[in-house]
């Protein structure tokens, strides 16, 4: 109970153990607890974890191309001497992020609204501006003196997994779970992202590109949030809370009024002109790219989740929304108090059990005094729903709402029953058991529609994107949504016709 006490001289420990480097971009000396080579040796550690965690694109072409704009960029940076890596990450959020030590890296969510090379390089310029500036590294710092808030962030993680009875299902119902990297990238100050804003800029004039596209690259930003709020407000939903670029950065029009006055300082020391911004050779790269939900996470089709690689469907009860992680599905009630999740349990946890779904419950779930039953779901698959308690970890009492269902390629498949409440959790109960009935094999007509979409790029018709919105997949203000793609949402200029335009197919 007194070891909380010892935090303010573990910090002080910490702390004294920082070195002292010179920041690359300030010219300033500072005390740290990563130097130089701390910050690669970190950087790779997580770089492995980032790649498991979102898989990467597995276009080479698409990589390499990604990869070669980064470089000439990165030879132009603060940090010209560090090993820079750059990845395409296969994930359809809008987000880029970095790592200390040199490690970059888009979604191919982001590059599917970005118009231009030039965007990429801002994109990525301000990235780097994140290594050179040593902004991880100084995060790291700060958490080193942080102490008890740290961990008792660690322990409230731990709580709330305790509450849903079932690990990693909390973490599921709100978004793609945080790997042990997100320490060294999330929750830059507002200075540090104005500042790798300014170096992005300045890195985009060092290799003759329009610091101008640095405003683009804002707006993009600006342009998301104000889309999400317009789509929810036209279904009916709360706005959403701002992820990925969106949620840890100043206010999109904060920084397009810094960005456009640090751009109009680098235009004018170039006053002869800038190196064409690419859009061609851009839009070639990302031709054929994945939009949205990929093969290896599923796809979400209005209220179904399809997933061809493991062969199997499920549907969302009416009102119901579908929330597609990494390694699991979230089906989550209009409220946003209880749902069902469903993931794969590990063939190496099915092995170790036996195969048999009362074992899967027993030992790797804990689960000890309930009720069974068997069900047949949709297709004819066996299933065992387990009510009752579970042991943790640590040896607590919980309660415990699942079910285990053999999926039609052998494999099995955990459908555990979340909720804030036990109240919420009774009152879902009926359209619980509906979407849980409703887990079958992909068969007939869902084949096809289990196929991601893709990028196209076709001449704009005379038409405009209204003509182009009537046969895209796009169900949410297909229109405007194809403007945002396309860099021209909520302005009325689109571009002529005939001009090479971004669809979705």
């Amino acid at each position: 109970m007194r070891w909380p006490s010892l935090m303010p001289m573990l910090a002080a420990l910490l702390l004294a153990a920082c070195a002292s480097v010179t920041n690359p971009v300030s010219g300033k000396r500072e005390l740290t607890v990563m130097d130089e080579r701390a910050e690669i040796a970190a950087g790779a550690k997580a770089h492995r974890e980032v790649l498991a965690e979102y898989g990467v694109v597995g276009d080479a072409a698409l990589q390499a191309y990604v990869d070669g704009v980064g470089q000439k960029l990165a030879a132009a940076s603060h940090r010209p001497n560090l090993k820079w890596t750059f990845t395409v990450l296969d994930s359809p959020e809008v987000n880029a992020f970095a790592l200390p030590g040199g490690y970059v890296y888009v979604t191919r969510g982001i590059m599917a609204y970005l118009d231009s090379e030039a965007d990429l390089a801002g994109v990525l310029g301000h990235e780097i501006g994140h290594v050179t500036a040593r902004h991880g590294a100084a995060g790291a710092t700060r958490q080193a003196g942080a102490g008890a808030a740290v961990v008792g962030a660690t322990l409230l993680g731990a709580i709330v997994e305790a509450t849903t009875g079932i690990p990693g299902l909390a973490q599921a119902a709100g978004g793609l779970a945080e790997v042990g990297a997100a320490g060294l990238i999330a929750s830059y100050s507002r200075e540090q992202e104005l500042q790798a804003d300014q170096l992005g800029a300045q890195y985009l004039a060092r290799v003759h590109f329009n610091p101008g596209n640095m405003v683009d690259v804002i707006q993009l930003l600006g342009d998301q949030e104000r889309f999400a709020a317009e789509a929810a407000r036209a279904a009916g939903r709360a706005p959403p809370a701002s992820g990925g670029w969106l949620a840890s950065h100043p206010s999109s029009d904060q920084r397009l009024q810094q960005i456009r006055t640090t751009a109009q300082q680098l235009l004018a020391q170039q006053p002869g002109g800038w190196a064409d911004d690419g859009r061609g050779r851009y839009l070639q790269s990302i031709d054929g790219m994945t939009f949205g939900d990929g093969r290896a996470q599923g796809v979400v089709r209005g209220r179904n989740f399809f997933h061809e690689p493991l062969g199997i469907a499920i549907t969302a009860p009416q009102g119901w929304r579908i929330v597609n992680a990494s390694d699991s599905v979230a089906l989550i009630n209009a409220k946003g108090d209880a749902g069902l999740v469903l993931r794969l349990v590990p063939p190496e946890v099915v092995r170790k059990a036996g195969g048999s779904h009362e074992a899967v419950l027993r030992q790797a779930l804990g689960a000890t005094d309930g009720r069974i039953e068997r069900l047949t779901l949709g297709g004819g698959l066996q299933a065992t729903h387990f009510v009752g308690r579970r042991r943790d970890a640590r040896g607590n009492i919980r309660p415990l709402d699942a079910t285990i269902a053999s999926g039609p390629r052998g494999e099995l498949f955990l459908l555990g029953r979340v909720a804030g409440s036990a109240a919420a959790l009774e009152r879902a109960q009926p359209l619980l058991r509906e979407a849980e009935l409703s887990f079958r094999p992909l068969a007939g007509a869902e084949i096809a529609a289990a196929r991601p979409w893709r990028i196209d790029l076709v001449p704009l018709p005379a038409g405009g994107f209204a003509q182009l919105a009537r046969n895209t997949p796009l169900i949410e203000l297909p229109e405007q949504q194809l403007r945002l793609l396309n860099g021209v949402y909520g302005r009325q200029a689109a571009p002529p016709v005939g001009s090479e335009v971004k669809v979705v197919r």
